[in-house]
């Protein structure tokens, strides 16, 4: 008989995020269109990141999450909180497949840097309600900064050249990691989305059109992971979300992992990976061949 673990990852296990109740669009909605003041929507955000929490002990998970109820998309939030940069409605939109927009684009109008603890408050509230389950953080990986809009999306006046930013924003990812580590978590989730998007021919094509230059994107990005990564306190377990992009049912990329496989299982310091697998569109189980053999 298999002894259960006590530590996470954990056998049944989720990455975040739980479908947003309708009292909570409903607050939300009102809010956004200011009919309802802020701390309104913060008791509705709480009563129903309360009644998740249960659900989710309720049902035998080993760790819960706030299902990002505090949030309007997984990723903006956060990044919006890092020093420098910017949340704004573009006039073009980012399209998921179906021709499904999503409306907000970020860009850097000074210097990344991490002096506010954004989300630090999330954490605590969760850790404060949890009884049985260990309580889970979810952050976006630091390349959310700047796959998404790339160096057009990035001051030349503040960054001449790229490399000062990676910089900066692998030292600010290092102080948000020790920030939930000094807050007591012990389970924090990078969302890393865009080495997913790395694997598709499409996505790929995409950045060079715009004028990236792709060659060390991956390197790049496994650099600015592990200076995050090792902020972690010693007990912290980091974990690793990888997906194509998921939003009502649609997606952005496609392919497999083979691309990225050696440098996702070798080069970067995760302790766990929760990933797509098994389908058309993420492909199938040979790049796990690449995985470290271990106990």
């Amino acid at each position: 008989m298999t002894t259960p673990r006590n530590t996470p990852p954990f056998r049944a296990d989720h990455v975040g995020s739980l479908l947003r109740p309708k009292v909570l669009q409903e607050a939300r909605a009102k809010w956004k269109a200011g009919t309802l003041p802020h701390d309104a929507l913060r008791e509705v955000e709480d009563k129903c990141i309360i009644a998740a929490i249960a659900k989710q002990e309720e049902i035998g998970l080993r760790a819960a999450t706030d299902g990002e109820y505090r949030r309007a998309y997984w990723h903006y939030d956060f990044v919006a909180g890092l020093d420098g940069v910017e949340i704004y409605e573009p006039e073009q939109k980012i399209q998921f497949q179906g021709n499904v927009p999503l409306g907000h684009k970020l860009r850097v109008n000074g210097k990344i840097g991490w002096t506010k603890p954004v989300m630090i408050d999330h954490y605590q509230f969760l850790a404060s309600h949890v009884r049985t389950a260990v309580p889970k953080q979810t952050i976006p990986s630091p390349s959310v900064v700047h796959f998404r809009g790339g160096r057009e999306a990035i001051d030349r006046a503040t960054y001449p050249s790229m490399e000062p930013f990676f910089a900066d924003l692998g030292v600010a990812y290092n102080k948000a990691v020790s920030a939930f580590g000094a807050a007591g978590c012990r389970y924090l989730q990078l969302d890393e989305v865009n080495i997913a998007y790395l694997c598709d021919p499409e996505q790929i094509a995409m950045l060079k059109a715009r004028g990236e230059h792709v060659e060390d994107i991956l390197g790049i990005y496994a650099r600015m992971l592990n200076q995050a990564i090792a902020g972690k306190p010693e007990g912290m377990t980091i974990s690793m979300h990888l997906c194509r992009g998921n939003f009502r049912s649609t997606w952005i990329a496609s392919g497999g992992y083979e691309p990225v496989a050696e440098v996702l299982f070798n080069q970067i310091n995760s302790d766990a990976y929760f990933m797509e697998y098994d389908t058309e569109r993420a492909g199938g189980f040979e790049p796990l061949r690449f995985v470290p053999r271990g106990p």
